[in-house]
C-alpha cells in the first residue's frame, strides 16, 4: 500500500488540502474502500448542484450551505475523497472551506476518512498541500 493511500485512510489526517493534479490521488484510491466524487467549481447554485450529483444528496437538498454540511455530515459510505476542479478564490470557495472543514472534523471524530481536494497546479489557493514528492 503507498503512502499516500495509507494517508488518506487515515482519518486523522481529514481535512482541506490542495494538489497540482489529480492522477495520483485517483490512482491511490483505485481499489479502496474510499468513494472518489471530481466535482467541477462553479458560481454557488452551479457548485452545489455539482456536489448533490456527484454525492448522490437526497431530494430533499435545500441548495444552500446549511442543507450542504448536513448533507455532507449524513453520507453513507466509510470514507471519501472528494476533488475540486477548477476552483477560483472568493467568497464562495471560503464558505465552501469552512463547510468542508467542519465536515472533516466530524469524519475525523468518528474514525472515518473525509478529504476535500483542491486541484490547483498554479497554487493559488491558500490550502495546505496533501502531499509533496520528493
Amino acid at each position: 500500500m503507498g503512502k499516500l493511500i495509507q494517508r488518506l485512510q487515515d482519518a486523522s489526517r481529514s481535512g482541506v488540502y490542495r494538489v497540482a493534479g489529480s492522477e495520483e490521488i485517483m490512482d491511490a484510491v483505485r481499489g479502496s474502500n474510499l468513494f472518489l466524487a471530481r466535482i467541477p467549481f462553479g458560481l454557488k447554485e452551479k457548485l452545489l448542484q455539482n456536489i448533490a450529483a456527484a454525492l448522490d444528496f437526497p431530494d430533499w437538498f435545500g441548495a444552500n450551505w446549511d442543507a450542504l454540511e448536513d448533507c455532507l455530515s449524513d453520507l453513507p459510505r466509510e470514507g471519501y475523497v472528494v476533488l475540486f476542479d477548477e476552483a477560483k478564490p472568493g467568497d464562495d470557495l471560503g464558505i465552501l472551506t469552512d463547510v468542508l472543514r467542519s465536515t472533516a472534523e466530524s469524519w475525523a471524530g468518528r474514525g472515518k476518512p473525509f478529504f476535500a481536494v483542491f486541484i490547483d497546479p498554479a497554487r493559488r489557493l491558500a490550502l495546505p498541500d496533501l502531499f509533496t514528492k520528493k
